[in-house]
C-alpha cells in the first residue's frame, strides 16, 4: 500500500482553505514506520508538510520565490516522540505514579493524574491515598462509565476505553465526526501591515501570545518560532510541566501572570493589543470568564490571527470536557483497536502522542495561512481545532498493510551545535522540514518557565 502522507496532507491543507495545487510542492523522503496498527507515521509527515507548507504560500505571497517543501518521514516521526538529547542531565519523567490504565469491573480505563488537582480529584472520588495498588484495587470495583463521569464530575480527567464502533455510536463520537477538521471563522478588518519578511525568516517581526499547555499547543508555537516568530508563553504563578517544558519551550520566552488578579489581566490585554497571533488552549469558556471572549480579543487587537483548541471538540455532549491525547485515544477507540490488532492483554495507544502532536502543526499551519490572509485581504481570522477531531482523520486513513520499522535515532540524527537550555547543554534533533531560502532554527534556547518577563521585545 501507498504510504498515506499525501493523503493526510490534502485533508489538512484543504480543511485550513489552502488551495488543493499547493500541494504538489511538497515532497516526501524516507521510509519506515512507528509501530502502529494506525498510519502514524504518515499522519507526522502529512502533518508537518501541510505548516511547511503554509510557510512557502506565505512566502510565495510576499513576492518571494514559490519555496518546495521537503519531509524527511523518518525525522518526521522522531520529532513526533522527543527531539532533545540532554547532555549530563535527564528529563524527569512524563508521567504522574497514579497516571495510566487501569482495570475495572467490566473494561479498561484511564486516569490523568499528571495536575495535582486533577490527580486529588480521581483519589477523592476513589478514596484512597496516592498509592497505585490502593488506586487499581479501588478502580477494579467500579463500572468504567460511572468512574468516569464521577471522575469528570469532580474536576478531574478520565476516559473508559471505547471501540471503534462504540465511539461511532456514540453521541459524542457521532457529534465529533461530523465537525470540520478545522473551523475557519471570520475575524475584523485589519490595520495596515508594514510587516516586511526578513532573508530566511518568514515569520520574523510577528508576535505571538502563547496561552498553551502540554502538549499540541506548545508544539505550534515552537513550529512558529521556528522561523523567526517571537513567541512569549504564558503560564500561571504555580504551574509546571517538568517532564516537556524542556521539549516545547525551544526559541520561546516564557513569562507569568495571574489571571485571577486583575493587574494580571490588564498586563494580558496590554500584551494582546499589540500581539499579532494569540495561539489559546484553555477550555472555550476559560477565557471568556476573564473577560476576553472572541469578541473581546478582536475588539483589543483588530486583525487578531487567533487559533484554539480543545480536546474533545466544539459540539455535542462533551464540548469542553477536560482531556488530553491518552484520553482522547481511550475514548475514540484508539487503544482498543491498537489491543486487538496487536493482540495485548492492556489498552494499546499509538507510540507516540501523535493527536497531540499533529493537532499542533495543523494549528501552526492555521497561523500561517491566517497571517497570509491578513496580508491579503486585510482580515483578522480564527480557527479552532480539537484533538477528538484528529482522532477521527486517523482512524479513517488504512494503515500500512506491512511496516517496515525505523532504525534507532543515531548521534547524525542531531545537530553538533550545543545547546544552552536552562537545564544543562542537549543536542536538538535536526529539523524534519526543509524550506528552500527559509531554514528551521530557533533564536533561543530551550528555558524555564518564568524565565521572561512579560513584556514583547522589539520588533
Amino acid at each position: 500500500m501507498a504510504e498515506s502522507s499525501p493523503t493526510f496532507l490534502r485533508e489538512i491543507w484543504t480543511s485550513l482553505g489552502g488551495e488543493p495545487a499547493w500541494t504538489r510542492e511538497v515532497s516526501f523522503t524516507g521510509s519506515g514506520d512507528l509501530p502502529s496498527v494506525f498510519a502514524v507515521s504518515d499522519l507526522a509527515a502529512g502533518a508537518i508538510a501541510a505548516a511547511g507548507l503554509a510557510v512557502a504560500e506565505l512566502m510565495s505571497a510576499r513576492g518571494l520565490t514559490a519555496s518546495k517543501v521537503r519531509i524527511d518521514r523518518r525525522l518526521a516521526s522522531f520529532w513526533f516522540q522527543t527531539t532533545l538529547r540532554p547532555d549530563g542531565w535527564s528529563t524527569p519523567p512524563p508521567w504522574d505514579p497514579i497516571a495510566g490504565d487501569y482495570a475495572a469491573a467490566d473494561g479498561w480505563i484511564r486516569l490523568h493524574t499528571n495536575a495535582p488537582h486533577h490527580r486529588q480529584a480521581a483519589l477523592s472520588v476513589l478514596g484512597v491515598e496516592a498509592e497505585k495498588n490502593a488506586v487499581a484495587k479501588a478502580v477494579s470495583s467500579w463500572r468504567i462509565d460511572d468512574l468516569e463521569a464521577a471522575v469528570v464530575e469532580h474536576g478531574g480527567c478520565a476516559a473508559a476505553m471505547r471501540d471503534l464502533a462504540a465511539w461511532a455510536s456514540h453521541p459524542h463520537g457521532t457529534s465529533v465526526a461530523a465537525e470540520p477538521l478545522a473551523w475557519l471563522d471570520d475575524g475584523d478588518p485589519a490595520p495596515s501591515d508594514d510587516w516586511v519578511i526578513a532573508p530566511g525568516r518568514p515569520l520574523a517581526g510577528i508576535r505571538v501570545l502563547d496561552l498553551t499547555r502540554v502538549l499540541a499547543g506548545p508544539v505550534a508555537t515552537r513550529f512558529l518560532a521556528g522561523f523567526g516568530a517571537g513567541v512569549l508563553r504564558i503560564d500561571p504563578p504555580d504551574w509546571d510541566e517538568p517532564g516537556v517544558i524542556p521539549e516545547v519551550t525551544l526559541g520561546k520566552r516564557c513569562a507569568r501572570l495571574d489571571l485571577r488578579q486583575a493587574g494580571g489581566r490588564r498586563t494580558l490585554e496590554d500584551l494582546l493589543a499589540t500581539a499579532d497571533v494569540i495561539v489559546h488552549g484553555y477550555r472555550p469558556d476559560a477565557l471568556a470568564r476573564l473577560g476576553l471572549d472572541a469578541a473581546a480579543r478582536r475588539r483589543i487587537r483588530p486583525g487578531l490571527v487567533d487559533v484554539s483548541l480543545d480536546a474533545y471538540g466544539w459540539t455535542g455532549p462533551w464540548r469542553g470536557r477536560r482531556g488530553f491525547d491518552s484520553l482522547v485515544q481511550m475514548s475514540s477507540g484508539i487503544a482498543a483497536e491498537g489491543m486487538r490488532g496487536l493482540g495485548a492483554a492492556r489498552p494499546r495507544p499509538l507510540p507516540v502522542q501523535a493527536l497531540d502532536h499533529a493537532t499542533g502543526y495543523i494549528m501552526a499551519a492555521a497561523v500561517v495561512r491566517g497571517l497570509t490572509r491578513r496580508l491579503i485581504d486585510r482580515m483578522g481570522s480564527g480557527t479552532r481545532t480539537s484533538l477528538a477531531r484528529t482522532a477521527a482523520l486517523l482512524t479513517s486513513v488504512p494503515a500500512p498493510e506491512s511496516a517496515g520499522a525505523f532504525a534507532e535515532a543515531t548521534d547524525s540524527d542531531y545537530s553538533p551545535a550545543i545547546e544552552p537550555t536552562g537545564w544543562g547543554p542537549a543536542h536538538r534533533m535536526k529539523p524534519p522540514l526543509e524550506i528552500a531560502g527559509a531554514a528551521m532554527r530557533w533564536d533561543h534556547a530551550a528555558n524555564r518557565l518564568g524565565s521572561s518577563e512579560p513584556v514583547w521585545l522589539p520588533r
